[in-house]
């Protein structure tokens, strides 16, 4: 039998859980002259619910993450090289010859993609960029416009503090193309789209991405569930209770749990065995993780795997504070109501740790 759980990449389809809401929000946006702001922490599916949006539209898509670029020009260079794979040649080669910074273009035989690249400039390092942008302005359609999808947008800070107040001179006069911005780290998308004093200040329709609801995600898990036991319902309040409704980490612990199920049968102990195995194989990547916090950083990690709570002895509230922001911004705990593990497998293993269990 086919697992019926995925994990690890953008999912689709029927390996998508629930966000019906949400889908029909975003596409009302795209369907306007609105751009769209999407926020929530890693792994909450914001990317997958992009996909299935942009999918159903039959509209050209340029997606691109800004981690992965490493400066401006090659964010002109990437965003080139992804419109030039969506379109037909003949319909832009003429609007690449009047940029200002001319592009090196060639043909991968291989593949048959167009390689691009942009000569360094060094008196204006934003043009490739603007041309690019322009350029898919230009040969977008009203009836049938580009969305161009940014993602991780808050890493424009980090490629050029200047970045955001250039591109906004740009786009905000772009009405034949569609931007979606999403961010992972909510302060600083905040920042970005709800200072006053920010470039990009109510630029776009603003969405929150929440954990999915706690009887969208059951009953999604109990139906997968039903086809291989019939303890489904009792499987899928241990997975919920264990991950808190995480998007990833519960697709994660579902698709073994459901490995461990073809094996053998449904006993009350498995979850842990089952989050044990997980926590196994990801034993040496904890450990060098661990190895790169502080120790001050360290000790709340502790405090709130151990207790649930934060320090309150022999620490300042400032340096709290501090180790917080931090571990928000490196991705180890979210803000919900509380403060709580991103990922509760890590959560387990420092338990695990501190009660003098070793996974291998």
């Amino acid at each position: 039998m086919a697992n019926p759980f995925k994990f690890g990449s953008v999912v689709s389809e029927d390996f998508f859980t629930d966000r019906e809401k949400e889908a029909e929000d975003a596409k009302n946006v795209l369907a306007s002259s609105n751009h769209l702001v999407l926020i929530s922490p890693r792994r909450y599916g914001k990317t997958s619910l992009i996909n299935k949006v942009t999918s159903s539209l039959s509209r050209p898509v340029v997606y691109m993450d800004l981690q992965l670029a490493t400066d401006v020009s090659d964010l002109a260079t990437q965003l080139l090289k992804k419109y030039l794979s969506i379109n037909q040649w003949e319909n832009i080669k003429h609007f690449l010859a009047n940029f200002r910074i001319v592009p090196t273009l060639e043909l991968n035989p291989q593949t048959g993609s167009v390689e691009a690249s942009f000569a360094a400039s060094a008196s204006n390092k934003f043009t490739p960029l603007e041309d690019v942008l322009n350029l898919i302005e230009k040969t977008g359609k009203k009836s049938n416009k580009p969305i161009v999808v940014l993602d991780e947008f808050q890493e424009v800070l980090s490629l050029n503090k200047n970045l955001p107040k250039q591109l906004r001179a740009v786009i905000q006069h772009h009405k034949n193309v569609s931007y979606v911005f999403l961010g992972s780290l909510e302060s600083m998308m905040k920042t970005i789209f709800e200072s006053k004093k920010s470039p990009f200040y109510h630029f776009g329709y603003l969405m929150a991405l929440d954990k999915i609801p706690y009887n969208d995600f059951f009953d999604y898990l109990k139906k997968r569930f039903d086809k291989i036991t019939n303890k489904s319902e009792a499987i899928s309040r241990e997975i919920l209770e264990f991950t808190q409704q995480h998007p990833y980490y519960t697709q994660q612990l579902a698709f073994y749990y459901f490995s461990f199920l073809e094996k053998e049968r449904y006993k009350k102990d498995m979850l842990p065995l089952v989050a044990k195995s997980i926590i196994a194989i990801h034993d040496t990547d904890y450990e060098r993780l661990w190895n790169t916090i502080s120790r001050t950083d360290k000790k709340i990690l502790i405090s709130l795997a151990m207790q649930g709570k934060l320090p309150t002895l022999s620490f300042p509230q400032s340096t709290i504070y501090s180790g917080l922001t931090r571990l928000v911004t490196r991705g180890y705990i979210i803000k919900n109501k509380n403060y709580e593990f991103d990922d509760p497998f890590f959560k387990n293993w420092i338990i695990m740790r501190r009660n003098g269990e070793y996974t291998i």
